[in-house]
């Protein structure tokens, strides 16, 4: 048995969990460690509150690799295909980046927001969102592809973000003006929700931008990809255009 002395500290309610923790860290607990005053046989653990903050912590960030195995899974057994979800996913990297620039450019221009468990959970709402503009892109070139019989891929695609670009900008300004006030509006308890509306506003518009740009691209490689394998590998040659 260890003997034990529990000092229980209870920050400013004004003051953020994550951030009375990173006081005592940094303050308190490494500087003890540093001179020595802290050294084997004697330890300091931080329980309670703040052992479950670490733990869910923790469980989120598997809970956002679980979410994009479902979504993955999902999307593969509704399109009868491995290859076409994963050109969906593609979109997901982008919002990831999106999130950390809008969190990154409210505490530039607003204030200190931390990464808390709201702003992590921001992240794994992302997953949910920025895929639907990948899915409406695929889905409309493959609804081309069957009602216009040896149409050219690249058509397709061209003809599908021709009439789903409209409604993908609509939807992403609709979603981020909607989700504006919990960064700009002031007041009790506004701090809990920015960064997850900076999050998810970030992520929306970067992975919007980037989704018309890389899903049609890589939308064409996985369909080329798919009639090479379908003609056994071999290298079909286009015939040069004469001049119409």
């Amino acid at each position: 048995r260890n003997r034990a002395i529990t000092i229980r500290v209870v920050p400013p309610e004004t003051t953020p969990l994550e951030i009375a923790l990173e006081q005592i860290e940094t303050q308190i607990v490494e500087p003890l460690r540093a001179s020595g005053e802290l050294s084997p046989p004697y330890d300091l653990q931080l329980a309670g509150t703040a052992d479950d903050l670490a733990k869910t912590q923790q469980a989120l960030q598997w809970n956002f690799l679980l979410a994009l195995l479902i979504t993955y899974l999902l999307m593969a057994s509704l399109y009868e295909s491995f290859l076409y979800p994963f050109v969906i996913m593609l979109s997901v990297p982008p919002a990831a980046a999106g999130g950390i620039l809008g969190l990154a450019a409210v505490n530039l221009l607003i204030g200190y927001q931390p990464l808390d468990i709201l702003t992590m959970l921001g992240f794994v709402i992302l997953i949910g969102v920025v895929v639907n503009a990948a899915i409406l892109i695929v889905h409309q070139t493959l609804n081309v592809m069957r009602t216009e019989e040896g149409i050219d891929q690249r058509e397709a695609i061209r003809r599908a973000m021709e009439s789903r670009v409209r409604p993908i900008f609509m939807s992403t300004i609709t979603s981020a003006l909607g989700m504006l006030p919990l960064i700009l509006f002031p007041g009790a308890g506004s701090e809990l929700y920015r960064g997850l509306g900076s999050v998810v506003i970030g992520g929306l518009l970067v992975s919007t931008i980037f989704t018309l740009v890389l899903v049609p691209t890589f939308l064409s490689l996985a369909m080329d990809m798919r009639t090479w394998a379908g003609s056994g590998g071999a290298i079909q040659k286009r015939k040069p255009m004469i001049g119409r």
